[in-house]
């Protein structure tokens, strides 16, 4: 890099015919520094200095920020960079140059038969025979001081490359957040193929469980459960489609945009499923904002997953969803067979994480656990089930959604 700075470099020298020496000196010193640092202000060359530096000096540095948070705060610590590895890269150079001459000159000397040399305004008479075969061991520690020069240098140059080439405190808190923004968005993808997937897998089993039952008893049933396994499934390839196109980052992606208005045709399908759904709806539920009506859509499809796949499949589900000025309110509650009982049940699994995750971004209330009694129709002639009652409550602020 120096060989390309040096006629730019000479410029003003020439330019300004300085008779002083000194001058000159210092001039041209002050002119490499300048264009040394005009030569930092690029992006490329911060570009190529991290991709040399990994290459050469094993720096492992990352890629330099496309929009750094300071530029000229940037570009000052490339063009250090630049003066840096330029100084210190000529010195090296020039001292590993002595030390290989000293390591070859002197053993020549002594083997051509001895003589007088000059070095740096040094005398060194050689003498042959024994009485100069210290030249040996000198040239071997100049040879070995050139390699320790190198190494050291390196060394020095990998550590400055880590503090002048690589991220700064503030680029490395944007690439943390933008790390933790990445993961965030996974999660959340991975939680919305959990629901979609997860509440339509339930859902086939229990309607091909259904349809090969009534296969030859009521065949216009079966046709029913298969159609609506044919409706989930394609459902679920919408979602999956979705999920799928956001981890390509496919802008093409078609985005399932499902909300409480489309929250019948759920219940459609479970009913066709063969559950027996109650619902009860208050409430205008096309006030509800979007966010968190397409949020509320996830939370009740997740609660009805839960309630076919632990409930009492002869027990009635109870859904509730009520919405006012202040608050959107969904009840789920079902039957839990004796071999999932609600009294020994602990807790949930992904799913209900995901529903806590959901309620918790709306600043809503999320409370699940056993009940002693369907708690919406305590009035039911239903026998109470030997596993007892499960019983999902989110509470969600509408003033404070966005």
């Amino acid at each position: 890099m120096n060989v390309f700075l040096l006629p730019f470099a000479l410029v003003p020298v020439g330019l300004w015919q300085v008779p002083s020496t000194s001058l000159r000196t210092a001039l041209f010193a002050a002119a490499m520094v300048a264009l040394i640092v005009l030569l930092g202000l690029p992006r490329a060359t911060r570009l190529i200095s991290v991709a040399l530096a990994n290459r050469l000096l094993g720096a492992e540095l990352p890629e330099p920020a496309k929009r750094p948070r300071s530029r000229w705060s940037t570009r000052m610590r490339t063009a250090a960079w630049l003066q840096l590895h330029i100084g210190l890269g000529g010195l090296l150079a020039g001292l590993v140059l002595l030390l290989l001459m000293a390591g070859l000159v002197l053993p020549g000397t002594w083997l051509s038969g001895g003589d007088q040399i000059a070095y740096f305004g040094l005398s060194v008479d050689i003498v042959p025979g024994w009485r100069g075969a210290w030249v040996w061991p000198a040239a071997a520690a100049a040879l070995v001081m050139s390699a320790q020069a190198c190494a050291t240098t390196t060394a020095f140059l990998r550590v400055m490359a880590q503090r002048l080439l690589g991220h700064s405190a503030a680029e490395r808190l944007a690439e943390l957040e933008e790390r933790q923004l990445i993961l965030a968005q996974r999660n959340r993808l991975a939680q919305e193929l959990h629901d979609s997937i997860g509440h339509t897998l339930t859902a086939s089993t229990i309607q091909a469980a259904v349809a090969g039952e009534l296969l030859v008893a009521d065949p216009d049933a079966a046709r029913r459960a298969l159609r609506s396994i044919e409706e989930s499934s394609r459902s679920a390839l919408d979602d999956l489609d979705h999920v799928l196109g956001a981890l390509r980052d496919d802008a093409s992606a078609t985005v399932p945009d499902r909300t409480l208005a489309n929250v019948h045709d759920l219940f459609e399908r479970i009913r066709q499923a063969g559950a027996e759904l109650q619902v009860d709806i208050a409430g205008d539920l096309a006030q509800v904002p979007a966010t968190v009506s397409r949020e509320a859509y996830r939370i009740v499809q997740e609660g009805l997953t839960n309630a076919m796949r632990h409930g009492d499949q002869a027990g009635p589900v109870t859904v509730t969803v009520r919405a006012d000025l202040a608050w959107l309110e969904i009840v789920v509650v079902n039957a839990v067979s004796d071999r999932h009982s609600a009294a020994t049940r602990t807790g949930g699994g992904r799913g209900l994480v995901g529903v806590t995750e959901r309620v918790q971004l709306l600043r809503g209330e999320v409370m699940a656990g056993p009940a002693a009694s369907d708690p919406i129709r305590p009035e039911t002639t239903v026998p109470h089930p030997a596993g007892g009652y499960w019983k999902l409550v989110v509470r969600v602020p509408l003033r404070l959604a966005v």
